[in-house]
This record gives structure tokens, C-alpha cells and sequence, in this order.
């Protein structure tokens, strides 16, 4: 895969970037999309920005704004609580999210020459999001190559890890600290480490403390 180009899903966090690094390591070329969908925290199309122009990295904002018309949720409407009741969806799912991204990602990547996508979904940590899981995954890579006839694959390198693993990875890609320090995936739009209150915080911090907690234990060995 060296010699060929590849198409980043990128919002700024945590797993996204960490798939940034990923590709880097293992494509000749690599460009990121980010999608505004006038989410409720934009500071992450901010951030997107901030890490490509560091990292020297093509980036292009794609509107999808149809998107927040279509689908009201807690990402997008600041009233509407961030919550996960028992048996039901997080309020914080976007209906059709994933498979727009990718959709319109591959598009992208057609234009541009490029015929691996990668993006940062995970069927392990996953918060129950349907679009998340590796059957929706390979299901739309089949119907993607199919309704374009163009032989894309799509990467999904945190598919089976969960968040220590992922802090693991991005330890393993030299990457540890830009993405703690540099990457937002506070759903209440805080940099770095987060409100600490969130799902996704929560999620974020156990996973991290857990990593150091089993980094720590082997160093001592």
C-alpha cells in the first residue's frame, strides 16, 4: 500500500487522528475530509484544520449541512440533552452519518485518484451506533465499489481495539502526546482532555488510564 494514496475521515478527535497517523505510516499519500454538518461543537472543523496544516496534509470541508436538517440529535441541537437511556440509541447517533461520510468521502477519493478510505469506527467501543459495526462497514465498501465501478477498500484500523488499545496504537505511531494534547473529542467542545464529564470523556479518559495503568505495569517488569 505504500506506493498508493488513501482518503482520511477526519474530524479532529481522538480516533480520527490516531487513523491519520495510521495512514501516514502505511500510504505514499494522504488527504483528509472533515464534514460540516453544522455540529453542535464547529471547534472540531477548527481542530481538523489546525492538526492537517501541522501534519502538512491536503485538507478539503465538505458541506453537509442536509445532514443536521435531516437528523436532530444531541450533536446537533444544543437542546437536546447528551444522554443514553437503557435499550435505546445515544441521543448523540446522527442517523446516516457514517454512511454519508463515507459515501460522499468516496466520491472525493475517486476524483482525486485515491482508492483506500480510512476512518476511525469501531465495533468495540462503539456505543451502540449501528454504523459503527464491521458488517455495516464491508456492506457498504461492496455497494460503494459496485455503484461506481472502482475497487475502493475501506480501512478500519481501531475496528477491534478498545480505547487503551487505541491509545496503545497511537503510542506505537509516535503519537501519543499530539493526540492527548492537540485533538477534541469532548462532545462539549474541550480540547485535549476534555469537560471530563461526557460520554465521550468518560470513554476517553478510561481507556487512557487503563493504557498508562498497563504501560506502567510492563515497564516495571
Amino acid at each position: 500500500m505504500k506506493n498508493e494514496k488513501a482518503v482520511v475521515v477526519f474530524s479532529g478527535g481522538q480516533d480520527s487522528t490516531t487513523c491519520l497517523f495510521w495512514a501516514l505510516k502505511h500510504f505514499a499519500e494522504v488527504e483528509a475530509v472533515t464534514f460540516n454538518y453544522n455540529q453542535r461543537h464547529k471547534l472540531e472543523i477548527e481542530v481538523a484544520s489546525s492538526i492537517a496544516r501541522e501534519l502538512n496534509i491536503n485538507h478539503t470541508i465538505l458541506d453537509l449541512s442536509l445532514l443536521n436538517q435531516l437528523a436532530p440529535n444531541a450533536l446537533t441541537r444544543k437542546d437536546i440533552a447528551i444522554e443514553h437511556k437503557e435499550g435505546e440509541l445515544p441521543s448523540t447517533f446522527v442517523d446516516g452519518r457514517n454512511l454519508l461520510f463515507l459515501s460522499f468521502a468516496a466520491v472525493f477519493a475517486k476524483q482525486r485518484g485515491a482508492r483506500h478510505l480510512v476512518t476511525g469506527v469501531c465495533e468495540t467501543d462503539f456505543s451502540g451506533y449501528p454504523d459503527c459495526r464491521d458488517i455495516f462497514i464491508k456492506s457498504l465498501n461492496v455497494t460503494l465499489n459496485l455503484a461506481m465501478d472502482y475497487q475502493f477498500v475501506i480501512h478500519t484500523p481501531l475496528m477491534w481495539l478498545n480505547k487503551a488499545e487505541t491509545w496503545k496504537l497511537a503510542d506505537e505511531l509516535g503519537a501519543f502526546s499530539f493526540i492527548r494534547e492537540k485533538t477534541l473529542t469532548c462532545y462539549n467542545g474541550i480540547i485535549a482532555d476534555g469537560c471530563g464529564e461526557c460520554p465521550a470523556c468518560h470513554l476517553r479518559r478510561r481507556g487512557l488510564e487503563q493504557y498508562l495503568a498497563e504501560k506502567e505495569g510492563v515497564e516495571k517488569k
